[in-house]
């Protein structure tokens, strides 16, 4: 083995390089949150090549100091932490203090600012490592950085940049998600001398929520529920996409713990769950959340890109993350098309009458009767799959009552119904235009909300298995059921842990008679272990209560009268959920009057 040495100080930094700079992207990552460390107002980024030639940052921050220029650019000298108690409580987007002497060890590297107070600025050089003396320069208070040839020193790396445009993409990802965290600061972005992107500050809500319709889509706000909820240290906000609003890819989530973008499983799983009964196969959600916690709470030292987090209270944030998003989703009415949502002080989640828009034509308002009074659905197909679950639960709670009657002169948000369609769809009119509805679909979500608020309020009944049985699991795992032996007894699962990696299971919620028992525990004790607690046991219930729905519920072919066709409208806009089934298809289709007629071109 060869002998032990130091290395220099330039491959030094060219391997902390190598860690945090994988492109040209992680450069502007790295400036422009020194930017935002600095309390810059407007930010502006200039690329050149995709940023293999160029990449330029300004700012009108606090600037630095001819003095502490130097000290900029030497390794692990920061001013945003001193201590180890700082290191704790890291309220800043960067803390390392390697930045930029890595970038400046693999590219040509200028810096001038001017501290604010000053009347001067100052400009430094770094080329191959070696540091030129500071002179003054022109510029406004502030700081500019300059990396020029990117990777020249060091051309393995620049061999794997890809090709101009797909550089520009990645920064300019990178610049929508740092936007998102930002509202208050303007951003500029141009390429080559052309302005792409301006992002004006934000200094309202409705000025942030037209920001976050820049990045997501135009469409997105009137497809979203805001969500703002704090509990326990924690306070979540933002906006979450309705079901409608998923997409085929992961591509639209930003996650923001304490104004910094992160990937985190926690998060991923949490927000998974919370969409489990209403998001089609395959499908994934869209959503802009900033979750707000005592830095003490959250360790951001844990990736040297700073990608990643690690919660203390993992369990306490997984569970506030789950039920904050999942009681925003069941507020998904039909026929709520566009919704607001919001936390009362009491935590409970509440639809503000105001936010909900259904227009009201009125041309169209004489046609509706002064005042409606609605039967409960009877369809009598119904009564099959709540007599099964009756003799597992005991008796099903009564239906919820409908919304309030509309006031007079104005439909119910579903309007009334006027015809069936080949007994597969309800045509009904309200004051927007025309409402498609798939019966079966929108019978089965009602049946399966009805089960489910059963199962709640019922005591939960178990089955004791004729012969005790032995599973071989991890130890983490057999741990994991001698932990949470009492929270697992209340799901009517009865495990004990019978050697350092055995379990014995003697008792399984009756509702799961005939399910794998071993693969059962060795999943619910799997997500125990990872994430403190587990939806396994409700989440195979639930896929049960499904089928009985979907078997139970009113099939297509069946001829409906107009009463019951209004009965299943009216349960619809009663029901949680009642915008999607139980596999997330969507249960309705409003159709405007205004693109009726664009079909049939009247007008032109």
């Amino acid at each position: 083995m060869s002998v032990i040495r130091l290395l220099s100080p330039e491959l030094v930094n060219q391997i902390a390089a190598g860690e945090v700079i994988e492109r040209p992207s992680s450069v502007v990552k790295e400036l422009v949150e020194n930017s935002l460390d600095a309390g810059a107002s407007r930010i502006e980024v200039d690329i050149e090549a995709g940023g293999a030639r160029l990449i330029r940052v300004r700012d009108d921050g606090s600037g630095i100091g001819v003095e502490q220029l130097p000290l900029a650019v030497a390794s692990h000298a920061t001013s945003k932490i001193g201590s180890f108690d700082d290191l704790e409580h890291v309220a800043s987007m960067g803390f390392r203090g390697e930045a930029l002497a890595s970038v400046s060890s693999v590219a040509r590297f200028a810096l001038t600012s001017r501290a604010r107070g000053q009347d001067a600025a100052f400009r430094i050089e770094v080329d191959s490592g070696r540091l030129q003396a500071a002179r003054p320069a022109q510029h406004p208070p502030g700081t500019s950085v300059e990396v020029r040839d990117l990777f020249y020193n060091v051309p393995a790396r620049r061999k794997f940049m890809r090709a101009e445009r797909t550089e520009f993409a990645h920064i300019d990802d990178l610049l929508k998600s740092l936007a998102l965290a930002r509202d208050a600061v303007e951003f500029r972005l141009s390429h080559n001398g052309k302005p792409v992107r301006i992002w004006k500050a934000a200094r309202s809500e409705q000025a942030a929520l037209q920001r976050v319709a820049e990045v997501l889509g135009e469409e997105f706000p009137a497809r979203s529920l805001r969500v703002d909820h704090a509990a326990a240290g924690l306070h979540l906000s933002g906006w979450v996409g309705l079901p409608t609003a998923s997409r085929a890819q992961a591509d639209a989530q930003y996650f923001y713990v304490n104004g910094r973008l992160v990937r985190d499983r926690i998060v991923a799983h949490a927000v998974r769950q919370a969409y489990a009964d209403v998001l089609f196969h395959g499908r994934h959600a869209a959503f802009v959340l900033y979750l707000q916690l005592d830095p003490a709470g959250v360790d951001v030292n844990v990736h040297p890109a700073k990608h990643e987090v690690r919660f203390r209270e993992q369990r306490l944030v997984h569970d506030f993350l789950y039920r904050t998003l999942h009681e925003a989703l069941a507020q998904t009415r039909a026929g709520q098309f566009e919704v607001a949502a919001q936390l009362s002080a009491d935590g409970v989640l509440a639809i503000h009458p105001d936010a909900v828009s259904t227009p009201h034509a009125p041309s169209m308002a004489s046609a509706w009767p002064g005042s409606f009074q609605q039967s409960r659905l009877s369809l009598g197909v119904r009564d099959a799959p709540l007599a099964a679950y009756a003799a597992l639960y005991g008796d099903v709670p009564a239906a919820r009552s409908p919304l309030a009657a509309a006031p007079d002169g104005e439909a119910p948000p579903l309007g009334f119904a006027i015809a069936q369609l080949k007994s597969i769809y309800i045509l009904a009119e309200n004051a927007d235009g025309l409402v498609l509805v798939d019966m079966h679909a929108a019978h089965e979500r009602i049946t399966y909300e009805k089960l489910k608020a059963g199962r709640v309020c019922s005591n939960l009944r178990s089955q004791m298995l004729l012969v005790p049985l032995a599973v071989a699991v991890s130890a983490k795992e057999a741990a994991a059921a001698e932990e949470h032996a009492e929270a697992l007894a209340e799901w009517g699962l009865e495990i004990s842990r019978s050697g350092p990696a055995a379990i014995v299971v003697r008792r399984i919620p009756a509702l799961l008679e005939g399910a794998d028992v071993a693969q059962l525990s060795r999943d619910v004790l799997s997500e125990l272990a990872q994430h403190g607690s587990s939806r396994r046991l409700q989440e195979l219930e639930n896929e049960l209560l499904s089928t009985m729905a979907c078997h139970g519920s009113v099939r297509a072919g069946r001829r409906l009268s107009i009463t019951e066709m209004n009965a299943l409208l009216r349960e619809m806009e009663a029901t949680e959920r009642s915008g999607q089934c139980n596999h997330g298809r969507p249960t309705f289709v409003q159709l405007s009057l205004a693109e009726l007629d664009r079909l049939f071109m009247r007008g032109r």
